[in-house]
């Protein structure tokens, strides 16, 4: 039968679906809004639907690399405990097979393509998953990068996946060498390769305030200059990996480092999980008893 505005309105507020899914449910059950109703809910849609204003700023990160491809990928769930849960595991992994795999440029490509090519759509896996696991879920970002047979990637996850970094070197495929440059991205949090990959606006930027705060030291202008290319040598070094001195042996910078090795970094990757995101606020036992009030 014809499936109409009206009918896909009154799923909608039923169930809390989305319009499409209240859509593609009508039309598998002819019509027939019971059975669509239990059709979202055998897909765990329905359910997911009611946990889409819920926060899910936890999680994990994950890495899969296939030959000369990789993906470092973000998922979110509302608690800590899920990311122990096999069945979330199981979700990582999918997903990372199928990024690889079916290339989408961006996580809405994603949820609308099947997973790997044949079935149910990323969204409608995920929402199976809400339905059994019972929190909020969403895949949040991820990155591809893709190198030469002469090239290698270093992963690494950190404290089972609340940081992840994938690095990528050139010139050497010494595994250990990109691992470790992997684990110092980790763990000191550069924003850029080198100096060359940051906006002369933003290193214009640092200068006049580096200019600014030695004024206000009361430092002569004479010398104003030559204090801020110094400070801003120092800024460098917080912000660039190169410059940065390398977390198992300080006394060498990273550049140094690679180089003795006969290789470079092209580029890494670092997320952690539910940086930039809204936290849940809420004292566990407050929370507890507030369900038990309930």
């Amino acid at each position: 039968m014809a499936i109409t505005a009206k009918m896909v309105k009154e799923l909608r507020e039923k169930t809390g679906a989305g319009m499409m899914d209240c859509k593609k449910a009508l039309q598998e059950t002819d019509g027939n809004i019971d059975k669509a109703m239990d059709y979202l809910r055998e897909k765990g849609i329905s359910k997911a639907a009611k946990k889409a204003d819920r926060i899910a700023a936890e999680g994990s990160t994950y890495i899969e690399v296939d030959n000369n491809t990789a993906v470092l990928l973000e998922v979110n769930c509302e608690t800590d405990f899920v990311t122990k849960n096999d069945q979330f595991k199981e979700l990582l992994a999918e997903l990372g097979k199928h990024i690889i795999k079916e290339k989408p440029a961006t996580v809405e490509e994603a949820l609308k393509q099947e997973l790997h090519g044949n079935g149910d759509t990323i969204e409608t896996y995920i929402n199976s998953a809400i339905s059994k696991i019972g929190e909020k879920i969403s895949l949040r970002r991820f990155t591809v990068l893709n190198k030469t047979d002469n090239d290698t990637f270093g992963a690494y996850l950190h404290m089972g996946g609340s940081i992840g970094v994938l690095s990528l070197i050139e010139g050497s495929t010494d595994e250990a060498l990109a691992k470790d440059i992997a684990m110092h991205v980790a763990a000191v949090n550069p924003r850029y390769v080198s100096r060359d990959a940051v906006s002369e606006e933003e290193v214009n930027h640092e200068r006049e305030l580096l200019k600014a705060q030695a004024l206000n030291e009361g430092k002569p202008e004479k010398i104003v200059e030559k204090m801020v290319e110094g400070r801003l040598g120092k800024f460098f070094e917080e912000i660039c990996l190169l410059d940065q001195s390398f977390v198992k042996d300080p006394d060498q910078k990273v550049k140094k480092y690679v180089a003795d090795k006969g290789a470079t970094v092209k580029s890494f990757v670092r997320y952690e999980v539910g940086e930039g995101m809204e936290k849940r606020e809420e004292n566990f036992a407050d929370e507890v008893m507030s369900q038990i009030k309930k």
